[in-house]
């Protein structure tokens, strides 16, 4: 999950607020939340249970099996596991209402062979992933068991499960598969580590790429005067360093890895970069992209034409592509959220654009946010990361009543999330 840092203006509609109103006042949502406060010392032990089962990113078919078993013993329907590893099933409603996914994602950033075995000091959890996502993960089990202890019937159906690769080159494959495969996905929730009063709701695309540049090579004194695939990258990398792009909607360049060459002395055969372009928006993403391969294959021309050869080439390999997206503080994913985060007694902030798992729907068109599950975090992506599940129960708290919000409470609020098509 990657951020910006610039929050917007909150604004929450009088229909809205009408219905979490009822929310509020509602017995059996009074139940509910009251469960997911006393279960958050064991949904803490479930969290770190979660953390311990190695999950690189690729590599998340161990966890995934075991996650699929803990959805199984809570009743939920219809599970599966897709074709790239994906385990959703299904908590029905009463079938007159819309169809809301809810997930956290299975895998991490660290590699095969790291230790993630927890420890445990002073009520603070240490291991890499507990809270990016195993925090996801666990409120995921904790918001099911708080739905069935309360015996809340929704009219809307729930999607409830976990999905693969949303970190790094992961390039949610998870998220473009499960849009991919269905078609009647009304609404979507992704559950990160975080606060109860934010609210992530806009995307930041991002497209990554490793342009290899290549030549003869040769001696750098006796071959004198064959281009040089170096010379062409850092061409390359000069012209894009003095690109000028918009502050708003923001949108960045970064070249973040260059190698190549073999000695002091030899013109290199090789030489290769690797870049990110990102934007909050599609078609500045698009239009920095476009730039950019124009002046890859300009440098090619440049170098060749500097030695008046035609020897150096280039490949360029797109190796990481997630969409922007863009979404009114009016839709109701964002609506409900706000209002749920005001429900519970907490300002509710409209985060900056963030990069997760709701990108895919948001470019789609499909409501969708993602939210924190609570607790104190730090030292994420890192072997040092650590959670604290202190009065954690607030953030799964705050995603209960938007899903309520959002699908709608059986003989109490009709969903507020619209069915797609209808």
């Amino acid at each position: 999950m990657g951020i910006e840092t610039k929050e917007k203006e909150v604004f929450i509609s009088s229909t809205v607020e009408a219905v979490y109103k009822e929310l509020l006042k509602n017995d059996k949502v009074k139940e509910g939340l009251a469960f997911l406060e006393a279960d958050n010392e064991f949904t803490a032990k479930e969290q770190t249970e979660i953390t311990e089962i190695p999950a690189p990113t690729f590599q998340e078919e161990e966890r995934g099996k075991d996650f699929k078993k803990r959805l199984e013993a809570l009743g939920i329907q219809n599970i599966s596991v897709d074709e790239v590893g994906n385990v959703f099933g299904v908590r029905p409603g009463t079938g007159k209402g819309p169809k809301l996914v809810v997930c956290g994602h299975l895998d991490t950033v660290f590699p095969e062979g790291t230790d993630v075995k927890a420890r445990i000091k002073d009520g603070i959890i240490y291991a890499p992933g507990i809270g990016d996502d195993g925090r996801g993960l666990a409120s995921v089990l904790t918001l099911i068991r708080s739905l069935n202890h309360a015996n809340i019937q929704t009219e809307g159906d729930i999607i409830i499960g976990a999905n693969v690769g949303e970190e790094g080159l992961g390039d949610l494959r998870g998220m473009k598969a499960l849009f991919k495969n269905r078609h009647d996905i009304d609404g979507f929730i992704s559950i990160e580590p975080g606060s109860p009063e934010r609210t992530t709701y806009l995307g930041v695309g991002s497209k990554r790429y490793s342009i290899t540049f290549k030549g003869p090579g040769g001696h750098s004194y006796g071959a004198f005067g064959t281009p040089s695939p170096i010379h062409a990258l850092t061409r390359a990398g000069a012209k894009i360093a003095d690109l000028q792009v918009p502050n708003e909607p923001k949108t960045t360049f970064n070249i973040g890895l260059i190698s190549g060459g073999t000695s002091v002395n030899t013109i290199s055969e090789t030489a290769n970069m690797v870049i990110d372009l990102r934007s909050s928006s599609q078609e500045q993403l698009l239009s920095l992209e476009s730039t950019v391969l124009a002046i890859l294959n300009g440098a090619v021309e440049e170098e060749n034409k500097r030695w008046n050869a035609d020897v150096i080439k280039v490949e360029i390999k797109l190796v990481g592509d997630r969409p922007a997206g863009s979404q009114s503080i009016e839709s109701m994913a964002v609506q409900a959220s706000l209002a749920a985060t005001k429900g519970l007694g907490f300002e509710p902030i409209l985060a900056p654009a963030g990069s997760t798992d709701s990108n895919v729907p948001i470019n789609l068109g499909i409501p969708a946010v993602t939210l924190g599950g609570g607790g104190e975090t730090g030292g994420t992506h890192t072997l040092d990361e650590w959670f604290n599940p202190k009065d954690a129960y607030y953030g799964v708290q705050k995603i209960l009543l938007t899903i309520l919000g959002l699908v709608g409470v059986a003989e109490c609020t009709e969903p507020l999330l619209e069915i797609r098509g209808k």
